[in-house]
């Protein structure tokens, strides 16, 4: 591990596994260098599930390439060549790396503040690296080259784009194959290949970042917003509306354009400059100020899904879990010190019904105050203590991630895990004491006098595209009737059931189910199949038989041909069904 791996991956270099794939990563730089001459070696770092290393090479590679490098590093596998661990005197690692004409390293070197620089050698191959790894390249016993992608050295635009190989390790040939099994069925759920193959979304080189949804994605979309709002109307919180332009001074005195100002869009009007949003928060401290309010009124739920707009780099874009323009269904509650654990936990609560409702179990992770911060030491360290207790008060267990809150505020981010066992990180609740100061907003307490209150951010399904593309891939793309695009598909055997069929989509519709009737002339068997390949949840199937009895025969989804229902006891179950969320 360079120098610079160690300080992105440090928290899981001391794991058996992080050891193994680093140690993979210089067997295929190794690998790399043998068969491609001449290449010049960026970093290698061991990551989540696996490791990678950025080249700059002589020529493209494509994945043809791939089975030479895993033939080349197999070789050196058997070769079971020792890795030796040398430390040099600073000056003597900056030579050795120019005259190895390597400058990615030497400008490593040049920013380690050490008098000393430790290289692993194995044979004929050395890199910069501070360790540790296996004692010799026999023991990466199973290994796999992944992919090839594009990468900015350091991550910026304005480096050179070099040649970034993903691969991945584990110690037993059985733990990869199964990590390869997952990564297939992950493959098969990707939500950028449902999203086209069902109709939903679609992304375009007009607008990088910026989703298009189709009217199929738009009805998962309305669900989702419509449980929200009964949620939030039943724990109390009003809804606004907020400009997405405001003046650059909103963007000063908040804080955002110190410290947020790379991930914003800026813009000119008469004269003056302006910024789209980023965060919705400045709205709600807007609106706060629009009246004196009275402790009476606390705590105060203010809830806005509002659309934000956030400067990613083109080459982090991916399908809707990055994107430039999205839509949180944020929140900022005022209220007072004393409010925080039962608003905390109230929230949390809030959280939980709406993940347990998607089969969602999630992980927490409290983050404390981060270098570049806005803020007095005694309110972080009051915010921090108030998230704290409202965990401890929960009882669940949770982890701390030291120096990674937000700029205003610590935070407790929700993990959740989908159906193949992955996590994104969705909800946040972050708890903020400067805000309200920067825009000095203030109350009237019991005592007559002004004070200032204390505000929470928090977001439940986080960015929707984005917890729409989790749903997507956590149901592969196979939605819960209440969520379903299309909930029934009634499938007429034949033209002699056409009328039926008008009946029965009327019936239907009255329920306020979502049906689509497939009269066309096709056999029953391309009906089922093409409703089956479109998720559909529910067919019904009519012929002769069906429509004489007023009866439908039901195919599920998921159990196929469940036998006949009369019609009315069809239209109760699909409504119970949807009324009750069922998964």
């Amino acid at each position: 591990m360079t120098r610079d791996d160690h300080a992105i991956h440090d928290h899981s270099a001391h794991l058996p596994v992080d050891v193994l794939r680093h140690t993979a990563s210089h067997v295929m730089a190794h690998a790399v260098t043998r068969l491609f001459p001449g290449t010049k070696l960026a970093i290698g770092p061991s990551i989540q599930d696996g490791f990678y290393y950025d080249f700059e090479l002589p020529r493209p590679v494509t994945d043809d390439d791939l089975g030479r490098i895993e033939a080349e590093m197999a070789r050196i596998i058997r070769e079971d060549i020792p890795l030796v661990r040398l430390e040099v005197p600073r000056a003597e690692a900056l030579r050795r790396t120019e005259a190895a004409a390597q400058p990615y390293k030497a400008e490593l070197i040049r920013e380690i503040p050490d008098d000393s620089v430790t290289f692993y050698e194995q044979g004929d191959f050395a890199d910069l690296c501070r360790g540790p790894h296996l004692p010799s390249t026999g023991g990466v016993a199973a290994f796999k080259l992944l992919s090839i992608a594009g990468a900015y050295w350091r991550g910026d635009e304005h480096n050179p784009m070099l040649t970034r190989i993903y691969g991945t390790a584990y110690p037993t040939q059985a733990e990869l194959d199964e990590h390869l099994r997952l990564l297939e069925e992950a493959q098969r759920r990707d939500h950028r290949k449902l999203g086209k193959d069902l109709d939903l979304f679609s992304l375009h080189d007009e607008g990088p970042g910026f989703p298009l949804f189709h009217p199929k994605g738009m009805v998962v979309w309305n669900e989702l917003m419509a449980f929200w709002s009964q949620l939030h109307d039943q724990h109390g919180y009003v809804q606004l509306r907020t400009p997405i332009l405001l003046r650059k001074a909103c963007w000063e005195q908040s804080g955002h354009w110190d410290h947020y100002r790379d991930k914003m869009y800026a813009t000119e009007i008469d004269s003056e400059e302006y910024a789209v949003k980023p965060m919705n928060c400045v709205g709600a401290m807007l609106y706060y100020r629009t009246r004196l309010h009275s402790y009476r009124e606390f705590p105060l739920r203010i809830a806005e899904v509002g659309i934000v707009h956030r400067h990613e780099k083109s080459g982090e874009l991916h399908g809707l879990l990055r994107v430039r323009q999205f839509t949180q269904d944020d929140a900022h509650i005022f209220m007072t010190p004393d409010q925080i654990r039962d608003e905390v936990l109230g929230v949390m609560g809030l959280v939980d019904t709406v993940y347990s409702t998607f089969g969602l179990p999630y992980r927490l992770e409290l983050s404390t105050r981060p270098k570049d911060c806005i803020g007095t030491a005694e309110a972080w360290e009051a915010a921090t203590n108030g998230l704290r207790a409202a965990l401890d008060a929960k009882g669940l267990p949770y982890k701390v991630n030291e120096g990674e809150g937000a700029f205003y505020g610590p935070k407790i981010d929700f993990h959740v895990r989908d159906a193949i066992g992955r996590t994104w990180q969705c909800a946040t609740i972050q708890l903020d004491f400067a805000m309200p100061e920067q825009f000095d907003l203030t109350y009237v307490g019991p005592d007559n006098q002004r004070h200032r209150p204390v505000m929470i951010h928090r977001v439940v399904y986080g960015a929707i595209e984005r917890f729409i593309a989790v749903l997507i891939e956590h149901f592969a793309g196979a939605f819960p009737v209440w969520l379903a695009p299309e909930q029934v598909r009634v499938a007429p055997i034949t033209e002699a059931q056409a009328a039926y069929a008008s009946d029965v989509h009327q019936a239907l519709t009255a329920a306020g189910i979502r049906t689509t009737v497939d009269d066309r002339s096709e056999k029953i068997g391309h009906k089922i199949r093409e409703a089956t390949l479109e998720k559909v949840p529910y067919i019904a199937v009519l012929g002769r038989r069906e429509a004489e009895s007023r009866t439908v025969a039901v195919r599920t989804r998921a159990a196929g041909d469940t036998g006949a229902l009369p019609l009315g006891a069809f239209v109760d179950q699909v409504r119970r069904e949807i009324a009750l969320k069922t998964r």
